[in-house]
């Protein structure tokens, strides 16, 4: 299995771009947010990579960071969603608002993405929400946010919690991370902050 191919940025198609990697050169399909992120051709580049196997093909998906492979990951394990699918998602939305919409049962921003339709939008709501609750996932505010704010606004940081389980924390981490945090912040805003934190244990 491709991990992750580090190398010299070639060329980009609407969908895909080449890496050249020891002087071969991978055609790695991809969403148009990691395109528009990546620097100019000729730039040396780390896509993290999935690779998809079929009995008629073997193809390669790669993402500038991890948090969008690990949601393309998720996404694709809703059945009905292929990686041709979960790309054009991630087309649309980023990583955090597909967090966001799941953990808020907001169906109807799913369907932005090309190909999506509301019954696909509504069955990737409600599987990952399935396997929140087969994850542990808490549905109320972690036990380290107190105080006024946690009584009044404790949908945040559940929210909050579910969206980071969607991008690959697990429950444990992503509650302790909320919990540090500001419970009278916006949604948005805490999953941005825990990623940070995140990222910095990285």
């Amino acid at each position: 299995m491709i991990y992750s191919l580090t190398g010299k940025y070639l060329t980009a198609e609407p969908n895909f771009v080449v890496i050249e990697c020891g002087g071969v050169g991978f055609q790695c399909y991809t969403s148009m947010s990691t395109i528009t992120r990546l620097p100019e051709q000729g730039s040396t580049v780390t896509l993290y990579t999935y690779m998809n196997v079929t009995e008629n093909s073997i193809t390669l998906y790669g993402f500038s960071e991890r948090t969008e492979l690990s949601c393309f990951r998720m996404l694709i394990s809703v059945s009905g969603i292929g990686p041709k699918a979960a790309v054009s998602i991630l087309s649309t939305l980023t990583p955090e608002e597909v967090a966001l919409a799941v953990g808020s049962g907001d169906y109807k921003a799913i369907t932005r993405a090309n190909g999506v339709g509301p019954k696909t939008a509504q069955r990737v709501v409600l599987e990952l929400k399935d396997k929140f609750k087969s994850m542990g996932a808490p549905t109320e505010m972690p036990s380290g946010a107190r105080g006024a704010a946690a009584l009044s606004t404790p949908s945040n940081a559940a929210a909050a919690v579910n969206a980071l389980m969607v991008l690959g924390c697990q429950p444990s981490e992503a509650a302790q991370l909320v919990a540090k945090l500001d419970a009278t912040l916006p949604t948005e805003e805490i999953i941005r902050l825990a990623l940070v934190e995140m990222a910095k244990g990285m």
